[in-house]
C-alpha cells in the first residue's frame, strides 16, 4: 500500500513539472513574435520603392495604400484598403516580392 500511494505522488508531480515548462515556452515565444512586428516605423506612402507601388498595383489594382511602414530589414508593411471598403496588410521586400511574417 505504501508503494502504492509513493507510486501515485510521484506520478503527479512529474505531471505537474512538465506543464510548467511548456508554459513557459509558450510565454516566450510570443515575446518573439511581438518584438518582430514592432520593428517597423512609418513612412510616408510617397518615400516607398517604386517596386513595391508597382507590385501593389499589379497584384491589387483597386487597392490604395492608406500607411507604410519599414523596418531594418528594408521590409515593407502596407496597410492598403480596397474599393469594396475591405481593408488588409501586406508585406513586401524592397524589390517588391510578397513575404509573411
Amino acid at each position: 500500500m505504501k508503494k502504492l500511494v509513493l507510486l501515485v505522488a510521484l506520478a503527479f508531480g512529474s505531471l505537474t513539472a512538465f506543464a510548467q515548462e511548456a508554459e513557459t515556452e509558450v510565454a516566450e515565444l510570443a515575446t518573439e513574435v511581438v518584438t518582430a512586428q514592432d520593428d517597423f516605423s512609418e513612412v510616408a506612402v510617397a518615400e516607398l520603392p517604386e517596386a513595391v507601388t508597382a507590385a501593389v498595383a499589379k497584384n491589387y489594382p483597386t487597392a490604395t495604400i492608406d500607411k507604410a511602414y519599414v523596418n531594418e530589414a528594408q521590409q515593407f508593411k502596407l496597410e492598403v484598403s480596397l474599393e469594396d471598403g475591405t481593408s488588409g496588410t501586406l508585406y513586401a521586400d524592397a524589390e517588391g516580392n510578397w513575404i509573411e511574417l
